[in-house]
C-alpha cells in the first residue's frame, strides 16, 4: 500500500480513495482515476484503517466506529488527511495528501495583496470555497507569512491538524480537536486565555463559535477561519442566515466592524493540462463595503464595489481574475468561462477587454468605441 501512496503523490494526486471491493483511485488534476488493479477486501480495508487511526481508544472502537478525521503521516512520503467512514456496513477511507513544507503565496500563486491582508493586527478573515479548493493550504500560507514576520502568538484548531509550523519569530500552538480539546467552541473559548493574537478556526460550522468568532475580533485579535461559500456577497448572506431575523440587525453591525477580508477560492485545470490553477476573488471591506453590509438593500452592490476596488485597494472579482488567467496562458477561455459569475457577461467582456496589442477581442471584436459603451454598461464608473 505504501507503494500505491508514493505512485499517488508522484502523480500528484488531491485525494486517494480507498473502499472495500473497489480498486484504489485517486483525484489527478481534478478526476478520480484508478491507481491499482486489484481490488481491495474488507479485511485489508480494515486493516488499514487501523493502521490510520492515531488513537487507541479509536482503534478499540474500531468495529462501533461510523465516522472519524484524523491525520497520518509517514517520514519520507508525506502527511494525509484521513476520512474513515462506513458504506454498506464496510469501511471506505480517503486521504487528502499534505505537501511536507507549508507553502507560501508565491508557491499557491495567489495574489500579492494576501500578504497585506495577512498582516492585519486585528479583524476577521475568511477563506471560502467548495471542499478541495484549497482553503486550508491558503490558511497555512497566511500562518507562514505571519510565523516569519512577527512576534505573535499563533493559536490554530483544525480537525484535524494538516500542515506542521515550525516556530520562527512566533510561537505556533496548534490543537488538534478531538485530541487537544473536544470541539471547536472549547478549543475557541479557551484560546481567548492563551494570550492569543492570531487565531485560526479549521471551520466556523455554528451559531455559537461564529459569536465567539467575532468577539475574539471585536476584542482585537486576527481571526482566520473558513466557510462552504462561492463567492464574497454569498459569504455574508450566508453568515446572516444561520441566525435568526431578530438577531440579523446586531450581526450586521458586527460585520461591519469587524470583516477584514473574504477571500473565495475555485481550483481550474491548467491550459496545459498539468495540474490546477487557482482563481481568487478578493474583497477587502472598505468603508463603503462597509456600508452595503449594514444596509440590507445596499448589499447587491459588493460584487460591483469590489471589481472598481482592484487598482486601489488591490480587491478583485471571479472574473477579473479569470480574464488575467486566460489573457496569460494559464487556463483555457472555456474552462474560465464555465466557472464564471456569469458566463454570458464573461464571455462579453472577454470579447471586449481581452484585447490583444492588434486591439481584436477573443471572438475578434473591435473594441473602439464598443469598448468605451461596454465600460460604461459594465463598470458604471
Amino acid at each position: 500500500m505504501i507503494d500505491t501512496f508514493r505512485a499517488a503523490i508522484e502523480q500528484r494526486a488531491s485525494d486517494i480513495h480507498i473502499k472495500a471491493g473497489d480498486v484504489v483511485r485517486a483525484r489527478i488534476d481534478g478526476k478520480l482515476v484508478p491507481i491499482g488493479r486489484e481490488r481491495m477486501s474488507q479485511e485489508a480495508t480494515r486493516a488499514l484503517a487501523l493502521k490510520l487511526i492515531p488513537r487507541e481508544r479509536d482503534r478499540q472502537g474500531i468495529d462501533d466506529l461510523l465516522d472519524l478525521d484524523c491525520s497520518w503521516g509517514l517520514p519520507g512520503l508525506g502527511r494525509f488527511r484521513v476520512n474513515i467512514a462506513r458504506q454498506r456496513g464496510s469501511f471506505m477511507i480517503v486521504m487528502r495528501t499534505i505537501p511536507i513544507d507549508v507553502p507560501t503565496f508565491e508557491d499557491l500563486k495567489l495574489p500579492p495583496v494576501l500578504s497585506r491582508i495577512s498582516e492585519a493586527e486585528r479583524g476577521l478573515i475568511l477563506v471560502t470555497g467548495i471542499t478541495g479548493s484549497g482553503k486550508s493550504s491558503t490558511q497555512a500560507a497566511m500562518v507562514r507569512h505571519i510565523n516569519a514576520r512577527f512576534d505573535k502568538h499563533i493559536v490554530t484548531l483544525e480537525n484535524p491538524i494538516e500542515f506542521l509550523h515550525r516556530d520562527q519569530k512566533s510561537s505556533v500552538s496548534q490543537r488538534d480537536i478531538g485530541t487537544d480539546t473536544d470541539s471547536f467552541m472549547t478549543g475557541l473559548r479557551a484560546s481567548l486565555r492563551q494570550d492569543p493574537d492570531v487565531i485560526l478556526i479549521g471551520e466556523m460550522r455554528d451559531t455559537e463559535t461564529i459569536d465567539t468568532a467575532l468577539k475574539a475580533a471585536e476584542t482585537g485579535h486576527l481571526v482566520i477561519s473558513t466557510l462552504h461559500t462561492q463567492n464574497a456577497y454569498q459569504t455574508i448572506s450566508r453568515l446572516l442566515a444561520v441566525f435568526s431575523r431578530d438577531e440579523q440587525e446586531i450581526l450586521r453591525m458586527r460585520l461591519a466592524e469587524s470583516l477584514h477580508a473574504v477571500i473565495s477560492q475555485r481550483l481550474l485545470l491548467r491550459k496545459d493540462g498539468k495540474g490546477r490553477v487557482v482563481a481568487c476573488e478578493i474583497m477587502i471591506v472598505t468603508g463603503t463595503v462597509r456600508d452595503c453590509i449594514l444596509d440590507p438593500a445596499r448589499t447587491q452592490e459588493i460584487p460591483e464595489l469590489i471589481e472598481e476596488g482592484r487598482d486601489h485597494y488591490g480587491s478583485q472579482s471571479f472574473d477579473q481574475h479569470l480574464m488575467d488567467l486566460v489573457r496569460s496562458g494559464q487556463v483555457d477561455f472555456e474552462t474560465a468561462k464555465a466557472n464564471a459569475n456569469n458566463p454570458a457577461d464573461f464571455d462579453l467582456k472577454m470579447n471586449v477587454f481581452g484585447a490583444s496589442s492588434s486591439g481584436q477581442g477573443i471572438g475578434g471584436v473591435e473594441q473602439s468605441g464598443l469598448a468605451d459603451e461596454m465600460r460604461n454598461l459594465f463598470g458604471r464608473r
